[in-house]
């Protein structure tokens, strides 16, 4: 999966000159496609995971949440085993942990650097990919 500065900007909850002034320094991989900059999923997750664990993104300033708790952003790392898995998301500033059985996150298609969308109700973190 490949994001281009406006997408991966959205994702991490920045804007598009924060994003591409990290490209340039160096802090993500980037890679040309069609005359467009674009950000590998993983490069872009690894980073997302670095702001968060880091505390930099508050200083960002980015990320916001909708009124029904549903947060779009990227998976960082997945975790599982033969009937559970693990997924860590970064939507926006927030860090955001899902269980789900082995079946659904396969289902999904939920690797790092792939974009998804994690729904808050109570205790529960439910994550969706986009249509």
């Amino acid at each position: 999966m490949e994001y281009r500065i406006a997408e991966a900007a959205e994702l991490l909850g920045v804007s598009d000159d924060t994003m591409r002034r990290w490209v340039d320094a160096g802090r993500v991989t980037s890679e040309s496609r069609n005359g467009r900059t674009v950000v590998p999923g993983a490069g872009l997750a690894e980073l997302a995971a670095s702001l968060v664990d880091s505390g930099e993104h508050a200083r960002t300033g980015g990320g916001s949440v909708s009124a029904r708790n549903r947060m779009t952003g990227l998976v960082t790392r997945v975790v599982r085993d033969a009937v559970m898995a693990q997924i860590e998301m970064v939507c926006g500033p927030y860090r955001m942990v899902s269980l789900m059985s082995a079946e659904a996150a396969d289902e999904l298609g939920l690797t790092p650097g792939v974009r998804a969308i994690a729904s808050v109700k109570a205790t529960n973190v439910v994550v969706e990919r986009p249509r």
